[in-house]
């Protein structure tokens, strides 16, 4: 049996990585790696880090418009796809290669796996929210993270198969050593356009951040460094100790050693509920929804000064927590009921 998992993006290589463990123990697997994420500290170091194999393509399809990106992906995996003749294709989450693949894949009658499907944050604004929402409604197999998310697909009434076994983060997450860094500091991460490429918006949150009592680690992505460098905003907020993009263990390290964690991002909100470090973040609606409800997350969806302050003084850590997220081996019962299907055929 012929597995191709298709990535390009940060995200993407995070969750193939217990997938790929998975697919490799019995079956045969190809990696394209379109290239959405080209530079070596947002994509090779991922593959190192994480022990992914090398993709065995790799497009080199970089940064353009969202059209043109995803057009030019689209014929380069069609080409691979051809060439492979997979079983299987399967995507991850909701970047541009994420929908590509989909696309690419359903159009030659390859049945497609969406690892992360039924995550919605109702904002259409938002390219990500778009891309989910395609690729779930042309996929053949259906991978909820949540009941929620599974709930979400039913309603939708989408032709594919639903699985509810849990988000593979718990597999990552349960499988890293963690170093603990003994500090009384606050993550940072902020990289969605809407906020990364305003410096208003940017200039907000700097200087929120930049009177907080706790010390603040804010690894920079390439993104919003440009927002930074041209509007000379580090310079002006010195407190804040601006770092390069880490590695992912080294994230994950200060995600877990954090007092608490600011983000714009949907896989940190997570990481940082089943780490259980309280998270803040900068966006007005979560695909999360469980950890707003359960007190681990809290949006701030107008950005001022004083809102972000406040946020930062009233988070503290719940007293309850649930495996919302589901159990250790979600890779292992999802290669498994992959191969199952394509056996019985549900995919016709």
């Amino acid at each position: 049996m012929r597995f191709c998992s298709i990535v390009g993006a940060r995200p993407n290589f995070i969750k193939l990585a217990p997938i790929s463990k998975e697919i490799r123990k019995k079956y045969t697997e190809i990696i394209i790696h379109t290239g959405q994420h080209y530079d070596d500290k947002m994509s090779g170091v991922f593959f190192k880090d994480m022990r992914i194999p090398s993709p065995d393509y790799n497009l080199n399809v970089q940064e353009s418009t969202h059209g043109k990106q995803i057009g030019n992906m689209i014929i380069g995996i069609e080409k691979v796809l051809l060439k492979e003749d997979p079983d299987v294709v399967i995507v991850f989450g909701d970047t541009n290669s994420t929908l590509a693949g989909a696309i690419a894949s359903t159009r030659l009658n390859i049945p497609v796996a969406h690892i992360e499907a039924g995550c919605r944050s109702y904002d259409m604004t938002m390219p990500e929210e778009q891309n989910r929402i395609m690729v779930d409604h042309i996929s053949k197999f259906l991978y909820a993270p949540t009941s929620s998310s599974a709930r979400i697909l039913q309603d939708e009434d989408v032709d594919g198969a639903i699985y509810d076994y849990g988000d593979v983060a718990v597999d990552i997450l349960h499988s890293l050593e963690f170093k603990i860094i003994p500090s009384d500091f606050i993550l940072v991460t902020i990289h969605r356009p809407v906020n990364a490429d305003s410096h208003t918006v940017m200039n907000k949150i700097l200087s929120a951040l930049n009177e907080s009592e706790y010390n603040i680690i804010f690894p920079v992505h390439p993104r919003t460094n440009k927002t930074l460098e041209n509007f000379k905003l580090k310079e002006k907020y010195p407190h804040i100790k601006y770092v390069e993009p880490m590695d992912y263990t080294t994230m994950i390290s200060h995600i877990k050693s954090a007092k608490m964690v600011i983000t714009d991002s949907g896989g940190i909100q997570k990481e940082s509920y089943i780490l259980r470090t309280p998270c803040i973040t900068i966006r007005n609606t979560t695909e999360w929804i469980e950890t707003l409800n359960l007190g681990w997350n809290t949006l701030v969806p107008q950005i001022s000064k004083q809102h972000i302050i406040s946020a930062i003084k009233n988070c503290k850590n719940p007293s309850v927590y649930v495996d919302c997220f589901g159990s250790p081996g979600v890779s292992g019962r999802i290669i498994k009921s992959i191969a199952k299907g394509l056996n019985e055929g549900i995919t016709n």
